[in-house]
């Protein structure tokens, strides 16, 4: 018989506080609620995908 191995958890999440405006916080409750997603998940996506694309000008 296999053994049931049980291994640590990776908790590569973690928790930081940003000021935003009232209005982009709102549009993020309308996007929440169309998409049946949360408005971390949605923030962490919209994070990565400007992270991915984003280009930086030199002076």
């Amino acid at each position: 018989m296999e053994k049931f191995v049980v291994k640590p958890k990776e908790d590569k999440a973690v928790t930081m506080t940003i000021r935003i405006d009232r209005e982009l916080q709102e549009k993020y409750n309308e996007l929440s609620a169309k998409t049946n997603r949360s408005r971390n998940e949605l923030i962490g996506m919209a994070l990565q995908y400007a992270l991915d694309n984003m280009e930086i000008q030199e002076k």
